[in-house]
């Protein structure tokens, strides 16, 4: 018989407002254990610099949901989404170093059937309940990876649908994997979105596989090819805004209303890079941070992006210390 509980609530009064969903996981390298899944990661950022955010996902009962545990408290993230799976494990990514040390050679083994494939519907229909019964959350994020199992992806269609999430701001981080999303659950949450966050491999897949009218274009990384492609990608799915993340080049936006910004001429923002894991999810937190706040587009994607780059100066996708989030909410205030 399976059993399924959900963690104890937080000592947190304030209602959340904004409803993360996907996966919490392990990246196992071979001399260390690092906490990760994007929306773990934009959700612990979110929480750091300031927001409400509900994570909802699935966990374990091993060592690494201990983890994980420890690392949601830490961040002060609302313990109520963290559902245990009694007979799953948490889940892990086995990292397999290239020989030199290489990290764009590494391979990135993710385990099937871990507790994040098995978010259970009727719990997060309590929370929603719970927490949105009178005004809905402000933004829903969410991603492809969790969406590889029927389990989790009917969860996360029961949150998009339900009338408590109506007039919710839907963002789609796409994050594709290898092997892990077929075209149809791509093309789905293409659609479900009112927003989308990708990079240019992603774009240029997209464009090829979703978008009939634009499947011969070749995207290059210049300001008139992306902007060619993200109407295309508008006009196909009638999304407001498309955001593509072109690395050290940072970043090229645009809107329904017209709003086109990018980095392209700009230099990269100098920093002293320690590692880049997780400078997209911070990247991510940040803009969704700003709109939240109702920060200028021009003031959101710019502090974007300067999170990101920031990110890559400690090790890891969440700093350690919480001087790192007050030096940006101050410059926030700017």
């Amino acid at each position: 018989m399976k059993v399924t509980t959900a963690m104890n609530s937080s000592t947190t009064t304030s209602k959340p407002n904004l409803l993360i969903y996907g996966e919490t996981l392990i990246d196992e390298f071979p001399q260390q254990k690092v906490i990760g899944g994007a929306p773990f990661n934009v959700a612990r950022s979110l929480a750091l610099l300031g927001a409400k955010p509900l994570m909802i996902t699935r966990i374990g009962q091993d060592a690494d949901a201990a983890l994980i545990r420890d690392e949601a408290a830490r961040t002060g993230l609302l313990l109520d989404g963290l559902q245990i799976d009694a007979e799953h494990p948490t889940g892990r990514v086995i990292v397999h170093m290239d020989a030199k040390e290489n990290a764009s050679a590494h391979r990135f083994e993710i385990l099937p059937n871990q507790a994040y494939d098995y978010i259970g519907s009727e719990l997060v229909d309590k929370l929603l309940q719970q927490y949105f019964s009178e005004t809905p959350p402000d933004l829903i994020y969410y991603g492809s990876l969790i969406q590889r199992s029927a389990t989790s992806q009917q969860t996360l269609i029961s949150i998009l649908e339900s009338d408590l999430t109506e007039g919710a701001s839907k963002f789609l981080d796409l994050n594709l994997r290898d092997g892990q999303a077929t075209l149809e659950t791509i093309t789905s949450s293409l659609n479900y979105c009112d927003m989308v966050k990708l990079n240019e491999d992603e774009l240029q897949f997209v464009l090829q596989h979703c978008c009939p009218a634009a499947k011969d274009k070749r995207l290059v990384c210049e300001s008139s090819s992306l902007l060619q492609a993200c109407e295309a990608l508008m006009a196909e799915f009638y999304m407001q805004a498309v955001i593509v993340t072109l690395g050290d080049k940072g970043y090229f936006y645009f809107d329904a209303n017209g709003v086109c910004l990018h980095s392209l001429q700009q230099t990269p923002i100098a920093v002293q890079v320690v590692d880049t894991v997780g400078a997209g999810d911070a990247f991510t937190a940040m803009f969704i941070h700003g709109w939240q706040s109702n920060w200028p587009i021009e003031k959101t994607i710019a502090m974007a992006n300067r999170f990101a780059a920031a990110i890559c100066t400690v090790r890891g996708a969440v700093a350690d210390h919480l001087d790192f989030y007050r030096q940006f909410l101050a410059q926030s205030a700017d």
